[in-house]
């Protein structure tokens, strides 16, 4: 293995943490406006956050392989 592949893929997964802590932190999206199509803030927010972490996931995994 390559040193600096390993050290490539390391870094890379950081991008993991991203929808993490976007979505930890209930203070950052805890309101009811804007509404979307008449669903609050704090739902609609956790719910794009689900196609978001979906293509960090294919990123990080077409890069790593």
């Amino acid at each position: 293995m390559n040193d600096g592949n390993i050290k490539r893929g390391h870094q890379i997964y950081w991008l993991f943490v991203i929808p993490f802590i976007a979505v930890l932190f209930a203070p950052l999206f805890n309101y009811k406006e804007p509404s979307l199509g008449g669903i609050p803030f704090f739902y609609w927010y956790q719910l794009a956050w689900i196609p978001v972490s979906v293509f960090i996931t294919y990123f990080i995994y077409r890069r790593e392989g």
